[in-house]
């Protein structure tokens, strides 16, 4: 799916929270719908809605309305004992085709069957936009759509992993040219002497090396985009030759003297700053302002936080269709992330996503388990380790719990608040995990190590999807059927 966000319009609570959690465990974000909020305050691009009691028809509708729940394009998902649900399954109703029924208690089997029946995204490229619901990314994907019908020569600056070649497809996709080639090219990464080749092509013998003709990025991308990455790095001698082309339109293959027309939209990119570097005399002023006539920033990671679920949910998806399995965050683990400061932005992010997802494939990530820098301060994994060590070297309590000592000798309270549930899991998950470590992934052994019973450990195996950490030849954990 095209993105990961569930809306879940429920006035009872407990079964909000239910369904919530459900679609969380599979790796979707749910929202609450909140009556006192304006629908602008709601995100709009939904995978799925769920619909449960709601006693106001008229009011389900013009929420309905307000949301643009297009037809055949958004679940919706409906409680079987829903007030709304003999209207929203009538033919007419203009959302048949898109209803699933829901049974409680609810069944992990009939959710998952309901998901994967989502009906296919349109593929009309008017609505194509750049993952993120935040004000930040809001007002890149407005640019884009501004932009994106003209010709206009488009400049995206940006820290390094921001994203900026995702903007120029983007761009490209939106725009009349988007039935013909989008071609890129990294000017930093291509050697000076070369560079030329690449973009203009060469003849036959027109260097050492040249035993054949070929096309260069210019008449490979000929009435399609051009994308010029790291344009910054490009040599004084090269920027002149662009410019040329950009002014005249015109080029010639090295090595020929005749004149070759171009009709190429061109996209550049940097992370460089091109003022400074035209004030240094690195970069050609006429050049930067020809580039530049419609300059478009990405923000670095750190500046839209808010949209870290819905990225990590698009590099889930990515990753499964390459084969590889899910990874699903938990509460203290994302609240890690956020304090993270992200020097590689976006990429950065999806190749943490990637890596834990190798480690631990569908499977909930907890703070303790991230990679030792993203982690942040999280003195209670730090307590629960040294208690379970002091369990291992046989004693019955470690030296520093003898007696009544107050938790808050050992623990402190992150200035931010805590969501306690969470970090108490993270200390649970740590513990069984070092356990299984310790006894090699026997459960029996593990159980006694943590003073509980085999079937009580089997439980919360299910529950923190810790089955990969058990021997093969242990009596693993049978999956359940119900969720709530």
């Amino acid at each position: 799916m095209p993105n990961s966000n569930v809306l879940i319009i429920e006035s009872d609570g407990t079964r909000a929270d239910i369904v919530a959690s459900a679609m969380q465990f599979m790796g979707y974000f749910p929202q609450r719908w909140d009556a006192s909020l304006p629908i602008d305050a709601i995100v709009r691009d939904w995978s799925a809605i769920y619909i449960g009691g709601l006693d106001d028809a008229s009011m389900c509708e013009q929420l309905m309305a307000s949301l643009d729940v297009q037809a055949n394009q958004t679940l919706v998902l409906v409680g079987a004992d829903s007030p709304q649900l003999r209207q929203l399954s009538k033919v007419d109703s203009g959302y048949a085709a898109q209803v699933e029924v829901l049974d409680f208690p609810l069944r992990y089997e009939r959710l998952a069957e309901a998901v994967r029946r989502t009906p296919a995204p349109r593929t009309t490229t008017s609505v194509l936009r750049l993952v993120g619901n935040s004000a930040a990314m809001g007002r890149v994907n407005a640019l884009i759509r501004q932009v994106s019908p003209f010709d206009s020569s488009v400049l995206v600056l940006g820290e390094s992993g921001t994203g900026k070649e995702m903007v120029a497809r983007a761009i490209h996709d939106c725009s009349p040219r988007r039935e013909k080639p989008f071609v890129a090219i990294n000017c930093g990464a291509i050697p000076a002497e070369l560079l030329e080749s690449e973009l203009f092509g060469h003849e036959k013998g027109a260097f050492t090396g040249a035993i054949s003709t070929r096309k260069g990025r210019f008449e490979m991308a000929e009435g399609g985009t051009l994308f010029l990455d790291e344009i910054g790095d490009m040599s004084l001698p090269m920027q002149v030759k662009l410019l040329r082309v950009l002014q005249e339109r015109m080029y010639e293959r090295v090595g020929s003297n005749r004149t070759q027309r171009c009709d190429v939209r061109i996209i550049a990119a940097t992370h460089r700053n091109l003022e400074v570097a035209t004030a240094e005399g690195r970069f050609r002023e006429d050049l930067y302002y020809r580039l530049s006539v419609f300059p478009l920033e990405m923000p670095g990671l750190r500046e839209h936080l808010e949209d870290m679920p819905e990225l990590i949910g698009e590099f889930n998806q990515r990753l499964q269709r390459r084969g590889l399995n899910s990874v699903r965050f938990s509460g203290s683990a994302m609240q890690a992330l956020r304090q993270h400061t992200w020097p590689g932005n976006v990429r950065e992010l999806s190749n943490l996503v990637e890596r834990l997802a190798i480690l631990y494939p569908n499977s909930e990530v907890r703070a303790g388990d991230l990679p030792e820098k993203y982690r942040g301060a999280h003195p209670i994994d730090e307590a629960s380790g040294s208690i379970l060590r002091a369990m291992l070297d046989g004693q019955s309590k470690p030296a520093s719990t003898q007696g009544r000592v107050s938790l808050d000798t050992e623990v402190l309270l992150p200035e931010g608040g805590v969501d306690l549930k969470d970090h108490l899991a993270d200390i649970e998950v740590g513990l069984i995990r070092q356990a299984l470590d310790v006894t090699d992934g026997v459960v029996a052994h593990a159980a006694k190590l943590l003073h509980m019973q085999r079937t009580t450990l089997v439980e919360k195996l299910r529950k923190y999807g810790l089955q990969s950490c058990c021997r093969a030849n242990d009596e693993s954990p049978q999956s359940g059927t119900a969720v709530a």
